[in-house]
């Protein structure tokens, strides 16, 4: 039966097929990392239908300590718990494992979980190595089950609202792309250093783009990676840091570190089918949070930063004066809102009047993406494919800033199959094709 038949229903549990009512499939989880980012899951988890934890884990009875009374708050069934992840992997009532734990650890996890036959949900940030991701990539060939990163900006309402346009024809042939990470987090990490704090301890250490995949991941859906299209180098150069100091400076405190993370970091990749996207990383200078997001085709533009779509033949253009006062046209923005009516991707037509979880509703979504493919046997939406390639970025833009900007080649992780890879099954939560139910 064609999944455009299927409408799911978040806050009800309830799968519609034709009119009909049909119960969800509750689909039995683990965690394994009880630290903040599984609090911010829980918010999440708690609002939907359709998925039961049954087993937590951690190494820190603290934390275990602490996600327990969330449960008991929530009047939601005790899970099991567990201090070694490899026993939870194996408990035969988990079906699938959401891995929010450290950079350094969640790919090994992931993949005994693909081991096991046990889907995985990863969170984001880059790879240490290509070795470690191929490594995955193989794992998933090998036993048919998936590895998903929930990387819930790829359900974000302005960028399904572009793929939707771009996919319609308005945005013409793809030229250029861009996407970033600017986030202020300077305090957070260039303060934390003292408390072995993981994300402080890679911008010491490292030097390139260590937060890639909220920008790129869109980004490279619609650019359609890993099937037809793929990256094919990377060439990054990092400023000076300075940063992090700063921001201690500035509350009259000095900072005993030097960073090797450069306050910006900039990367240009090249695709196959001859589009550039830039990309930028920067989180210890003071300025607005943006993931820089432009999609720019022969017939049209978004831009994030302006809040603005202009599309050729339907945004309107003005007259203006120059400075003799002679009067020309000019194209004007039109407010991405305005095109919410007619080209909302269906999914934020359905979820727009009743958005729960964090992130603006964008973690409910990423995880009800992950659990359908796993009632239904199928591969993710956001595939190993795509974790291997996104993630990629991190290490290899790492070589390119310490080779000077020279480009770096990016693996084809697919093998060859991206360039005429069968289509995904049809499905509403895809991010390749937009099905309308």
């Amino acid at each position: 039966m064609a999944e455009k038949t299927f409408r799911t229903i978040l806050t009800s549990g309830k799968i519609f097929q034709k009119g009909v009512k049909m119960e969800l499939r509750t689909v039995n989880i683990g965690i394994i990392g009880l630290g903040a980012r599984a609090e911010t899951l829980l918010a999440s988890i708690f609002a939907m239908k359709g998925i039961l934890i049954s087993a937590v884990c951690d190494l820190r009875q603290d934390r275990i300590d602490r996600i327990l009374g969330i449960f008991e708050k929530h009047q939601a069934p005790r899970p099991k718990v567990y201090t070694d992840y490899r026993q939870l992997v194996a408990d035969p009532e988990v079906e699938a494992v959401f891995i929010p734990t450290s950079w350094n650890s969640h790919l090994q996890i992931a993949l005994e979980c693909l081991k096991r036959g046990k889907y995985a949900g990863i969170e984001v940030g880059g790879a240490a190595s290509t070795d470690e991701l191929w490594q995955l990539v193989r794992a998933s060939e090998e036993t048919g089950v998936s590895c998903m990163m929930l990387e819930n900006c790829c359900y974000g309402r302005n960028e399904l609202m572009v793929l939707n346009m771009v996919r319609q024809g308005l945005f013409g042939e793809l030229i250029y792309c861009e996407c970033g990470y600017e986030h202020d987090i300077s305090d957070e990490v260039g303060w934390h250093v003292e408390d072995h704090f993981e994300r402080a301890l890679h911008n010491l250490r490292r030097n390139g783009d260590l937060y890639p995949t909220h920008g790129i991941g869109p980004i490279a859906k619609i650019l359609r990676i890993n099937r037809g299209n793929r990256f094919l180098t990377i060439s990054s150069h990092a400023t000076k840091a300075r940063g992090f100091a700063a921001s201690r400076e500035r509350a009259g405190k000095s900072s005993p570190y030097v960073f090797n993370e450069g306050d910006v970091v900039t990367s240009v990749i090249h695709c196959a089918n001859g589009e550039n996207i830039t990309m930028t990383h920067g989180i210890s200078l003071p300025r607005p949070y943006s993931r820089d997001g432009r999609v720019q085709g022969t017939m049209g533009i978004w831009l994030e930063n302006a809040k603005g779509i202009y599309i050729e033949g339907i945004s309107l253009k003005k007259e203006v004066l120059d400075d003799a006062g002679n009067p020309y046209w000019t194209h004007t923005w039109d407010p991405q809102e305005k095109f919410y009516e007619k080209y909302d991707h269906p999914i934020w037509q359905e979820f727009r009047d009743n958005v729960i979880g964090g992130h603006g509703g964008m973690d409910a979504l990423a995880m009800s993406a992950f659990l359908d493919a796993v009632r239904r046997r199928v591969h993710t939406p956001i595939d190993v494919y795509d974790c291997a390639a996104w993630m990629s970025l991190t290490c290899l833009s790492e070589q390119s800033v310490a080779l000077g900007g020279m480009p770096v080649p990016i693996p084809d992780f697919t093998n060859g199959k991206w360039i005429d890879r069968a289509p995904e099954p049809p499905s509403k939560w895809s991010l390749d094709e937009v099905y309308a139910e």
